[in-house]
């Protein structure tokens, strides 16, 4: 291998501990599989193994599967690399990612080698039309191995390096061990993918591992049980409650799927309700509305839990009202189909708990049925703060006193402060917290103001809170009037199409319940705050009472002296009025970020991180940054909710990983040796010997022998799908063009237009399936519309619907299989071929092609185009085309008239009516004209 030569060179490494120097000699030494537990630092071996190539300087690594933080993070590794290494023929990471840049330029890129990273759909095109030769490449670095499946565009890629690169070498990594773990004997099916041999597995447990991240001097780590209020308790009981009951009712419905993994503890998983829907995906249209019904309130019931511990209390009550609205019929309306569990008792204690966990009092309500007694006529603020905001304030008064009474001494920490939480909004809220803890207020009870006597006020969220009270309140205000559209967008949602024949097809939701039972059977058993039809009804305050509550909480001189976020700096005499601030008097708020944060710890030095929030992969991110540096001292505060679903939830994490990790050892230890290095499989001699002889033998013309397999030409645009692997792998040799008519030619007259559900349905809204079918007609003696479904979904035009109503007219009802009619009445010679997958469809173009002569490319490529047009005149960027397609009154004609004198697609929609006329035709300027220019608020 050329890149042997790299050995002779001084390459200086960043891989200070013991288990990543043996997991890159191993990588530099065979190809293999690394599975790498989250924090291990996975791309810093990448990085380095990919600078020990790029060093040598006479290498082609092609990277597959980096999303563009990682390729930013790659790139400056690599420079940074070459820099310490000061390797003359190191070059760097070069991106292509984008349609923009034309054939010429990637062929001379590639012809000068380097380290490419290259998005999927760009190179296997590049691949397959040569401009990319297999051979040249010296291998291959996959990432995110995890998400390999056979039909995707990475197995693709890495079958057609395999097929034609047998020297080269090929790394794949993961971090994310569980996908490993699902279905029958997953390890080696995934072995089998990537064309590998030998997995490495490296569990946070590797006896290397645990040596290195606990024999040096370990980070000091603090751990803070925060107790959860009263309220927030019963809220999060009330909601478990709610899950519980949502899966046993799941389990009754009789789906006939497996049920053992639908337990709380499971719901707690981040993946779970998406579990649960690819489960049910293939019988959808079969189950009950209830069922579609319960699966959506799963989804809606773990946001509620995880906001419970993220949101303040105000923006929780916020957040539960727009819920409930979406949920709710409008006043006056008799429509009885609300979700089951807003029925429970347990969801009217989730309202009530936490309206009382932001103002108490009720109003005085004549219109609430069945209560007597004299309720207060006013609302008192409450304004309960998250328990951890208290800790954190503590906390950081602590670090304060660390740093002047015990001031260390070599310590090569910045002494930041580094505090990491979830998401960006909690992120906000901690920032928010901090600025304004200690901002003194006006005492709510008797309007004096708290005295300044130098001695620092206890730490406290009133400010905050009051301020958001005050939006929440004039929030409300106009949310009455919206609550009702709120409804009816759910219901859309909800409902899809309903047929004559009273069958629903929306894939989430189904039509109302015709009848409804009422616990009790009558009016008085629907008990106070919820009506006759049986919907969940929240007392609403008076008008008067929330005016009286406004005015408690008006801004004082406190807020006037607090300065507003700034919104737009243009960064003008920035030497006037900004400074650099010392590393030491930062506090950094940060969410978690995955790989980033090993960055950020570099970057930013702390000596004192806060998590917020617990997170397995930080926890070891700090380890493994702690043992990297001697010289930096860090102390962790590792806070968490004791007893809450957030604290399990961590645990479950853990538990997964650890599990996942021991079913690999386990399979690793049984599995047999994948002999498919070549990325062929066997042939069957008859259909070899079939394939050699032509029988196209007209007037008694001899026997024509012939070893090419049989051809496909195929749009580069549709290497979005995974039919053009499919056919790869069935010996077909897949032609990439850029063709105007049609998306696979399978010969000089059968040409194919390949359609989703939908895909069909978008092109029937705006026509362009007639323009295609009368330019394939044109052309070709046989034109044929495919019909292609999801393999892992139900087989029936039921679950789409919802999306047919759009198509529907209030003069004509047509749906989707009456605009099939249409469509072939209106063009006879078009056939239409359904397929239920992919794979059959790979089938169906097999037998297709039985006894039918090859494409020609060229002559494909050429169909279409205006005389004397070059198809290599049309390297646009294909993504804006495709949008441009969907616009009504864009045809295949003049579409290339607008591609060819306007730049992009902000300068069409600003284009005015006269020059859209000059370009496209009156009516059809018209069309885009209004299409660009019609309000989103009109109906």
């Amino acid at each position: 291998m050329p890149s042997e030569n790299g050995k002779s060179l001084a390459v200086k490494l960043s891989l200070p501990l013991e288990y990543q120097q043996d997991l890159f000699s191993e990588l530099r030494s065979e190809d293999e599989l690394v599975i790498l537990a989250r924090g291990l630092g996975l791309l810093r071996v990448v990085t380095n193994l990919l600078h020990s190539y790029d060093v040598a300087g006479n290498n082609l690594i092609v990277v597959v599967g980096a999303d563009e933080r990682e390729n930013g993070w790659i790139g400056e590794a690599l420079a940074e690399h070459a820099a310490i290494s000061r390797g003359p023929l190191a070059r760097g990471l070069s991106q292509v990612n984008t349609d923009m840049m034309s054939v010429g330029t990637r062929e001379k890129m590639y012809s000068q080698g380097g380290i490419f990273s290259i998005t999927s759909r760009i190179l296997v095109v590049d691949l397959l039309s040569k401009l990319l030769n297999p051979e040249s490449i010296t291998g291959l670095i996959v990432l995110h191995s995890e998400r390999i499946v056979a039909t995707s565009l990475e197995a693709f890629i890495i079958r057609i390096y395999r097929q034609l690169n047998k020297e080269g070498f090929l790394k794949a990594f993961s971090d994310n061990p569980e996908p490993f773990t699902t279905g029958f004997a997953p390890l080696a099916t995934m072995m089998r993918n990537l064309f590998l041999r030998k997995p490495s597995l490296w569990p946070r447990f590797h006896v290397t591992v645990a040596k290195s991240l606990e024999g040096r001097k370990q980070a000091e780590v603090i751990e803070l049980e925060v107790p959860m209020t009263e309220s927030m308790r019963d809220i999060q009981n009330a909601i478990l409650e709610c899950v519980e009951v949502s899966i046993s009712e799941l389990k009754k419905a009789g789906t006939g799927l497996e049920l053992d993994d639908w337990t709380l503890d499971s719901a707690l998983h981040k993946s779970f309700d998406v579990i649960i829907r690819r489960q049910l995906d293939p019988i959808w249209h079969r189950v009950s509305y209830r069922t579609r019904q319960i699966v959506n309130d799963l989804t809606v019931l773990r946001s509620v839990l995880h906001a419970l511990l993220t949101y303040d209390a105000v923006s929780f009550n916020k957040y539960l009202d727009t819920i409930l609205a979406a949920h709710q019929p409008p006043p006056g309306s008799t429509r009885q189909n609300q979700s089951p569990w807003l029925f429970l008792d347990a969801a009217n204690t989730i309202f009530e708990t936490a309206k009382r966990r932001v103002y108490t009092g009720q109003a005085d309500d004549a219109e609430a049925p069945g209560l007597n007694t004299t309720l207060p006529d006013s609302l008192r603020p409450v304004l309960e703060e998250q328990p951890k905001w208290a800790l954190l304030a503590e906390v950081l008064q602590e670090v304060e006193r660390d740093v002047y009474f015990n001031p260390t001494m070599g310590d090569n920490s910045n002494g930041t402060i580094l505090i990491m939480c979830s998401d960006q909004g909690t992120s906000r809220q901690i920032r928010e917290y901090l600025q304004t803890k200690d901002v003194t207020q006006e005492d709510a009870t008797d309007g004096e103001a708290i005295p300044d006597d130098g001695v620092k006020a206890h730490p406290s969220a009133t400010f905050m809170m009051r301020k958001r009270l005050r939006g929440y309140l004039n929030w409300k205000k106009d949310f009455a009037r919206i609550s009702a559209s709120l409804f009816n967008e759910n219901q859309k949602a909800l409902e899809g199409f309903i047929d004559q024949r009273g069958a629903n097809g929306y894939r989430g939701k189904g039509p109302p319940n015709k009848r409804r039972r009422i616990r009790g059977g009558s009016a008085a058993s629907a008990g106070a705050g919820r009506p006759i039809n049986g919907s969940l009804q929240i007392a609403e305050e008076k008008a008067s009472q929330v005016d009286k509550l406004m005015a408690d909480i008006q801004p004082d001189e406190a807020d006037a002296m607090q300065r507003d976020e700034v919104a737009v700096d243009l960064l003008e005499d920035m030497e006037d009025y900004f400074e650099l601030y010392e590393m030491g008097d930062l506090v950094v708020v940060h969410p978690y970020d995955g790989d980033m944060d090993e960055h950020l710890l570099e970057e930013v030095r702390p000596r004192y991180v806060i998590m917020y929030e617990p997170d397995a992969a930080f926890i070891r991110r700090v380890e493994v940054y702690r043992s990297s540096h001697n010289d930096r001292a860090v102390r962790v505060y590792f806070m968490y909710y004791g007893g809450s679903v957030e604290e399990q939830r961590y645990l479950s994490a853990v538990r997964k990983e650890k599990d996942a990790f021991t079913r690999l050892i386990r399979e690793k230890g049984n599995m047999a040796v994948t002999l498919t290095l070549d990325g062929k499989g066997p042939d069957d001699p008859q259909e070899q010997f079939l394939r050699t002889v032509n029988t196209r033998i007209a007037g008694g013309g001899r026997l024509a022998a012939t070893a090419e397999p049989p051809r496909v030409v195929v749009d580069v645009r549709e290497f979005r799908s995974s039919l053009p692997s499919l056919l790869h792998g069935r010996s077909m040799v897949v032609i990439p063009c850029m063709l105007t008519v049609g998306d696979y030619v399978l010969s000089p007259t059968i040409c194919i237009e390949r359609k989703s559900v939908r895909d069909l349905i978008s092109s029937f809204k705006n026509g362009r399936l007639f323009n295609q079918a009368e330019t394939m007609l044109q052309h070709y003696k046989h034109p044929m519309l495919l019909i292609e479904f999801d393999q892992n979904k139900s087989f029936t035009l039921d679950p789409f619907a919802e999306h047919t109503t759009a198509i529907a007219t209030a003069a004509n009802p047509s749906d989707l299989q009456s605009r099939l009619v249409l469509l072939t009445l209106a063009f006879p010679p078009l056939k239409v071929i359904w397929s239920s997958s992919p794979y059959q469809t790979a089938e169906i173009f097999e037998e297709l092609k039985k006894n039918q002569e090859e494409p020609d490319p060229i002559k494909a490529v050429q169909i279409g185009l205006n005389a004397g047009e070059d198809p290599n005149d049309q390297s646009f960027n294909q993504t804006p085309q495709d949008m441009l397609r969907a616009v009504p009154g864009i045809t295949a004609k003049n579409m290339n008239r607008i591609t060819l004198e306007v730049n992009n697609i902000l300068e069409v929609s600003n284009l005015d009516e006269g020059t859209l006329d000059d370009l496209v035709g009156k009516e059809a300027g018209r069309q885009v004209y209004r299409f660009f220019n019609k309000s989103v608020f009109d109906d």
